[in-house]
């Protein structure tokens, strides 16, 4: 059996691929473009990949292919109908971020809610030494305890997030999906979220109904001026608005982990922000803890034993 793993790139060099249990040859590619995915896919039975997009096209020039290993959770670079077509089975990974990712958004949390990293850069630039006692005061700092944290997205992160939020005294609303009703009390709606939080944190897939679900009218609706997390997936926020809405101060601040384009281009909205004190931009690494990947490297090497096993496992449904 052929397995060809098209950007094993984009896990850590450090990361151990564990060798499958069965007779087959392994072909891994640090990276793979468009041009040459044809080509490397032809006799593949197994593709293995992070980011690489696997079009109807690319799935057709792979004739022998019975299974794709997604070394991720998200599935929205394979088109699954033209998989479920071919009965081709898709399976991804779940479970690995669920401490990674809550810390890192916490991390982003504390950082702009205490302004470290301002300070830290007003160190760097020589104000402490300008100043004629042992302090100052030139970012603002609050404590998160007593303030109103609010979640859209209830899955494992969000309810990881939110316990983390308890424990720190803050008070934790999770939203209702945008422009729906009856939900249930467990669940505050879309717009009564946005106008209570301090701290506003994203942690739901990307999809027709969520993609750009905050954009220029919602930042209006944010009377407390909180912070923006977004370390899901870039499409959720509506760019340009947010870089408007932080240069208007309707936003506190934003720490995202995740953009539209990886890695954003020269001109992408975001790159104009990165002077700001209030804006913290890491490269999509919210999941990448070495504890985690490892984790997924595991889970991706069972997937596939599962799968040549007969018993397939965390089958993605079209």
């Amino acid at each position: 059996m052929k397995i060809v793993f098209l950007d094993r790139g984009t896990l850590s060099p450090s990361t151990k691929l564990r060798s499958p249990s069965f007779a087959h040859d392994l072909e891994c590619h640090e990276h793979t473009s468009p041009d040459t995915l044809a080509e490397r896919v032809r006799n593949a039975d197994v593709i293995v990949t992070n980011k690489v997009r696997l079009t109807r096209e690319a799935i057709a020039a792979a004739p022998k292919l019975k299974m794709i290993a997604v070394a991720a959770t998200g599935t929205d670079n394979i088109d699954l109908r033209a998989c479920a077509e071919r009965s081709i089975v898709v399976s991804n990974i779940r479970g690995y971020a669920g401490r990674t990712v809550p810390e890192h958004t916490f991390a982003l949390i504390f950082a702009l809610r205490r302004s470290i990293l301002a300070y830290h850069r007003s160190v760097q630039q020589g104000r402490w030494q300008k100043t004629n006692q042992f302090c100052y005061f030139d970012f603002p700092i609050r404590d998160l305890h007593g303030s109103t944290l609010g979640i859209i997205g209830d899955g494992a992160l969000g309810t990881a997030v939110a316990d983390i939020g308890r424990a720190l005294g803050m008070s934790v609303l999770f939203s209702a999906y945008k422009g729906s009703t009856g939900m249930g009390t467990l669940y505050t709606p879309f717009e009564a979220v946005l106008k209570q939080s301090d701290v506003i944190t994203l942690h739901c897939p990307l999809m027709p109904s969520t993609r750009n679900m905050i954009g220029e009218a919602e930042f209006a609706q944010m009377k407390r001026r909180p912070l923006l997390i977004n370390t899901a997936r870039g499409g959720l926020v509506d760019e340009t608005s947010l870089a408007q809405a932080l240069r208007n101060g309707q936003l506190g601040g934003a720490g995202f982990d995740v953009v539209t384009s990886e890695p954003p281009p020269p001109e992408h909205p975001f790159m104009g922000l990165l002077d700001l004190p209030n804006f913290i931009l890491t490269p999509h690494v919210a999941w990448a803890a070495e504890e985690a990947i490892q984790g997924l490297a595991d889970q991706l090497v069972d997937n596939i034993e599962a799968f040549v096993a007969g018993s397939p496992v965390n089958v993605v449904a079209t």
